[in-house]
């Protein structure tokens, strides 16, 4: 299989393959053409290979905006695999492109897609997300995120793509007004109308779409116990990977000592994870607390940018230190004595299962999807939504009892374990797949 310059990172484990379907239809034609509806109401010309053949290899391709999402499959990949999977993926071109490649051990296409709302940029993303499709001809086009859901169920519906899956983790209307909310509503209408099934990470979530009509009930399912993969507990989130050794050497990097009491922060720097709610709260608790530090992974972005008071405010305090981007987080819990995620809005915030499993108590907002997430005084406070207060209380009353946030630690990684299995959300997933394929076959 031979990709254009620029337009795709083959995997070393998969350069040619004869799963192909471009390769099967030309050496095993069939000898009765089908034809397939397109977005504009004309037909073309589909010639599938022998059904023994697709259901020996099913091409599924993930599409989403940004190369860092595709983490979402770690632990799904393996799994579809071995049950004759043919998988890719589509997003666009970035940085971590070539890694996320390379860890997934599958081929990643690339059109760029604003995550902004762009009309041109966005009609010619779909022009070419179109072009690819036509030429990869997936069986099954996963279409992840807002953005990523709208032009992928967009251009899998124009290009005939049997079966369209829209992944919802997360709705940015919540926290819009006025024009931006109609039209984030009006995408997610589209997503969803186009989509042959839509996936909810959380139950919150689907309530959520189904309270504002975006979704009949029928139409829209929730994998397993919720989240978007589960979390893997058992290897690459489990505490006893790290000793005491490490812990001390994580703090040393980032400039904290062993007595220090850490707050860590995992994910975007922007308005909607509640940073500036946070900044407050932990202005106020530094001012009591000297040994209290906050750490941020994660980085700034433009879109739903804090202030620049606020920004210029986090990057001065000598106690609060930017981690910036960080590809395996997992790493980094053992620094800390506690999470918090204030965030304003969520899909299913998987940051809580991580620290949850590595028996961190967190703190969160009291909002639908993290109250799934955490058992409020069992593992882990929930406070009131940009109640900057309420949070300081709750990040204090940890550190003065710091035996209590190692008890509900414990409780978060045994409830991690029992709840949030990666290997039941991707069974659940690839029953679905076989669902929609077969009126299909």
């Amino acid at each position: 299989m031979v990709f254009p310059p620029g337009c795709a990172y083959p995997c070393r484990h998969r350069t040619i393959t004869f799963a192909s379907r471009s390769l099967s239809c030309n050496l095993l034609r069939h000898p009765k053409p089908q034809w397939a509806p397109t977005l504009f109401g004309q037909k073309r010309r589909r010639t599938p290979p022998p059904t023994s053949l697709r259901n020996l290899m099913t091409r599924l391709l993930h599409i989403t905006t940004v190369a860092e999402s595709l983490g979402f499959l770690r632990t799904q990949i393996p799994y579809m695999k071995s049950q004759g999977m043919h998988i890719e993926a589509l997003c666009s071109p970035g940085p971590h492109v070539a890694r996320m490649a390379e860890e997934l051990g599958i081929t990643i296409h690339t059109v760029e897609m604003p995550r902004r709302i762009s009309p041109v940029q966005d009609l010619r993303a779909l022009g070419q997300l179109w072009q690819t499709l036509r030429r990869l001809q997936p069986d099954i086009v996963h279409a992840h995120t807002p953005k990523g859901g709208l032009l992928g169920t967009l251009g899998a519906f124009a290009a005939g793509t049997p079966v369209r899956i829209y992944h919802m983790r997360g709705l940015p209307l919540e926290t819009a007004t006025g024009w931006r909310r109609a039209l984030l509503t009006a995408t997610e209408h589209v997503s969803t109308r186009l989509s042959n099934h839509t996936i909810a990470v959380g139950f919150a979530l689907r309530q959520t779409a189904l309270s504002l009509n975006l979704c009949p009930p029928d139409r829209i399912c929730v994998l397993a116990g919720g989240s978007g993969q589960g979390v893997d507990a058992t290897t690459r989130f489990n505490p006893a990977r790290f000793d005491a050794d490490h812990r001390a050497k994580k703090r040393t990097e980032l400039g904290l000592s062993p007595d220090d009491f850490v707050i860590g922060f995992v994910g975007r720097l922007v308005v909607d994870k509640g940073i500036e709610t946070l900044w407050r709260a932990f202005d106020k608790l530094a001012t009591i607390a000297p040994e209290a530090h906050l750490v941020l992974v994660g980085p700034f972005e433009e879109r739903d940018a804090l202030s620049p008071q606020t920004r210029q405010a986090l990057e001065d305090h000598p106690n609060v230190h930017l981690a910036g981007f960080v590809a395996d987080t997992a790493e980094l819990y053992p620094a800390f004595d506690l999470l918090t995620l204030p965030t304003r809005r969520e899909g299913f915030p998987n940051v809580l299962l991580e620290a949850a499993a590595m028996e961190l108590a967190c703190v969160t907002s009291d909002i639908g999807p993290c109250r799934e997430a955490i058992v409020d005084e069992e593992t882990g406070r929930s406070v009131p939504l940009d109640d900057a207060h309420a949070l300081f209380g709750a990040l204090n009353s940890y550190r003065l009892q710091p035996e209590l946030a190692r008890a509900h630690g414990k409780a978060a990684r045994a409830r991690a374990l029992t709840h949030y299995s990666p290997d039941a959300i991707a069974r659940d997933l690839h029953v679905l797949y076989h669902q929609l394929l077969q009126p299909r076959a």
